[in-house]
């Protein structure tokens, strides 16, 4: 299985499974369950933070509105009334519960 089927299986998944915010697709709601870094190698452990000063929060919902058309990055969310450019791999700490 390669990279992109991976991505494409994770973003599809049913809706009470978690999935990183980075592997949804323009279109797809969900909510905020929980930040982790753990599985994304070399990322500074503060990006957390650094996304929940930003806006983002536990039980927050978020949409995908658009993803650049090269490399798919960055990717515009939906936080609230906001929204926010991110690199898909910042965004790919964010869990989330899709709806």
């Amino acid at each position: 299985m390669n990279q992109e089927q991976k991505i494409e299986g994770e973003a599809t998944g049913a809706a009470d499974a978690l999935v990183a915010l980075g592997t949804m697709k323009p279109g797809m709601f969900g909510h905020v369950i929980a930040f982790d870094t753990t599985d994304i190698p070399d990322i500074d452990p503060d990006t957390a933070d650094r996304l929940r000063e930003m806006g983002f929060a536990e039980d927050l919902e978020v949409e995908v509105l658009h993803q650049s058309l090269i490399g798919r990055d960055p990717i515009a969310v939906r936080i609230g009334r906001m929204t926010v450019a991110l690199r898909r791999r910042e965004a790919n700490i964010v869990k989330v519960q899709l709806v």
